[in-house]
């Protein structure tokens, strides 16, 4: 791969320029300082018929920064492949609007740095959802299952769960902890002590003043801080 790395911290462009050279997928790493420079890079790379497969960049930077970068190269017609690396969480949002392959932070590990390439090398299709079990619930004394793919969100109350889908919620007597088990294979995740999420219907990923939320079928719902980093990782992976 032909990799272009852009930071405006001369010792943190040296270490990952380092790292990405010593991964025998890329072939060839070049450097920039600001976006300018990326740009000037991105521009000749295009002329020579020699465009880069990807670009590792950072976030704030003076003049052009990354979040800005960012934007432009989502609108190349065969844009790179982005990952945003860089010291602060909080810019997720807007890597995931650009269709960012992945977000590392700084210090940049080489096992993250190589998780990051390999899903640049072989970005592929999310896998398919996995067959799981149908819960079983009662409608005005008719027994109804209802499949995974149905729900889109699930809510804690007690030692029952509510599961909400399009035709309305049923309240089961089954402990959230156990259909999180039970369900995590058909895309069915933890976001919050109280809530599972339907990682196919979140449809927005929101972070203010500190505190993330998910949009999920015109419900927002909060996510707690330990699983911000796991649900925005995986957000990621699952853009095509």
């Amino acid at each position: 791969m032909r990799v272009l790395a852009v930071d405006d911290e001369g010792p943190a462009l040296d270490d990952l320029v380092f790292l990405l050279r010593a991964d025998s997928r890329v072939g060839e790493v070049n450097g920039a300082r600001d976006g300018a420079a990326a740009l000037r890079a991105l521009d000749r790379a295009l002329a020579e018929d020699r465009p880069f497969d990807a670009v590792f960049l950072d976030v704030r930077m003076p003049g052009i920064d990354g979040i800005v970068l960012g934007r432009l190269l989502a609108q190349f017609a065969t844009p790179p492949r982005l990952v945003y690396v860089t010291a602060h969480e909080e810019h997720a949002v807007h890597a995931f609007e650009v269709h960012a392959a992945d977000y590392l932070l700084k210090p940049v590990r080489p096992e993250r740095l190589s998780q990051a390439l390999g899903r640049i090398a072989s970005p592929g299709e999310p896998p398919p959802a996995q067959e799981a079990e149908a819960v079983a619930v009662e409608l005005s004394g008719v027994t109804r299952f209802v499949q995974p793919g149905e729900v889109h969100y699930i809510e804690a109350q007690g030692d029952y769960a509510r599961l909400h889908t399009p035709g309305g919620s049923h309240l089961v007597r089954i402990p959230l902890a156990v259909l999180e088990e039970r369900w995590r294979g058909a895309g069915l995740v933890r976001i919050h002590r109280s809530h599972l999420v339907a990682v196919p219907h979140i449809t927005e990923l929101r972070l203010d003043s500190g505190r993330c939320t998910v949009l999920v079928a015109g419900v927002e719902l909060p996510v707690s801080r330990r699983h911000v980093r796991e649900l925005r990782d995986l957000l990621l992976r699952r853009r095509p």
